[in-house]
Parts: C-alpha cells; sequence; structure tokens
C-alpha cells in the first residue's frame, strides 16, 4: 500500500496586470519535482497558451511564464497543500486539501476580469473553497470550467481543447489566436 505524501504547491505566477487566472487543482508530481508548472511533457497547457496568446511553445519556462504574463495570463493553483501519492487529481486524499488565498490575490489584481478553471477538479475546488469567501466584486467575475489539459483527459485533442478555450482570448492582451491551419475550424 503506497503512502500519501503531503505536498506543497508552487507558488503564483500573477503580476498586478493579471486580466485571467488560470487555475489548476494541484501541480502534478512532475511540476512539484522541477517547480515548473504544467512540466509533463504530455499536458497540452504550454502548446494551448502558445496558441491562444501567440507565442513559441519552445521557449524557455521563463519565457514562456513572461509571455502569458505579458498577455494578462496569471497561474496558480485552487489547492495549496494536500495529501496525494502519484499525480492524480482522483489521488488526493479528501480532508487533506488546504486551499490558497486567493480571496486575498483577487484584492490585489485590479485588472482580473476571468477566472480560468483547468479542469473539473480545480473548478470543484474552487466551487468548494474560494467561491464562498470572495467579496461581492470578485464573486462577479466569470469563472470558466474548462477542460484539462492533462494527459489523463486524453479524450480531449489540442485543436478541441484551444476551440474550447478560444473564449479566453476576449480578456488577453494579444491578436488574434496564432492557430495553425491544421486546427483552423476543427470542431468535436
Amino acid at each position: 500500500m503506497m503512502s500519501n505524501e503531503l505536498l506543497q504547491g508552487l507558488p503564483a505566477q500573477v503580476t498586478a496586470q493579471c486580466r485571467v487566472l488560470v487555475l489548476g487543482s494541484m501541480p502534478g508530481a512532475l511540476s512539484l519535482l522541477e517547480a515548473r508548472y504544467y512540466a509533463h511533457p504530455r499536458n497540452r497547457f504550454w502548446p494551448l497558451m502558445a496558441a491562444l496568446c501567440g507565442f513559441d511553445v519552445q521557449l524557455a519556462y521563463a519565457q514562456r511564464l513572461q509571455c502569458l504574463q505579458q498577455s494578462g495570463v496569471g497561474l496558480w493553483d485552487v489547492i495549496g497543500q494536500c495529501e496525494r501519492s502519484g499525480s492524480l487529481d482522483a489521488s488526493i486524499v479528501r480532508g487533506s486539501e488546504v486551499p490558497n488565498c486567493l480571496p486575498a490575490l483577487f484584492a490585489d489584481l485590479p485588472q482580473l476580469r476571468a477566472i480560468a478553471c483547468n479542469g473539473a477538479a480545480a473548478h470543484r475546488a474552487f466551487q468548494q473553497w474560494i467561491a464562498p469567501a470572495l467579496p461581492p466584486l470578485a464573486a462577479a467575475l466569470p469563472v470558466l470550467a474548462l477542460p484539462s489539459t492533462s494527459p489523463a483527459n486524453a479524450a480531449w485533442s489540442l485543436p478541441r481543447l484551444i476551440e474550447r478555450w478560444q473564449p479566453l482570448q476576449h480578456w488577453l492582451n494579444t491578436p488574434d489566436p496564432v492557430i495553425s491551419p491544421a486546427t483552423n475550424g476543427l470542431a468535436g
């Protein structure tokens, strides 16, 4: 029987110019090990955001973060600590979760216009722990429940993810998204 480990999440990657805050549930094992958001090579987060924000997905991690921030995107997670073995959200030990202090962060983000939950687990955790604690102004922000970019969500191809995450474009500080001809107009 595997023992669960108390995990500490990653720090927020947010500037005061953040207009869209992308929230995951809790970083996976490789992301925690490498101290990098979405470090798993099969996670589609970086290719997705590169398409939406118009940057080269091959940039170094620090440069990708900078491109996100210049586009008005911040990153953090709903859960700041939990017990879990492995990387799957389903392996998080219920009752061990400690949410990040998102209401305090929102108070420092005057330009925040939308919250994007990367996956159903992030959205459920946000609704359970964060939404009830929000002041009225923050509670009025749209909260988008978007399909997970995780490799565990293999039913969603990158073109489908790009299409479903496209509404974020409304709040980004970028030109029209860079979508390759192979993904343009693809549905389903």
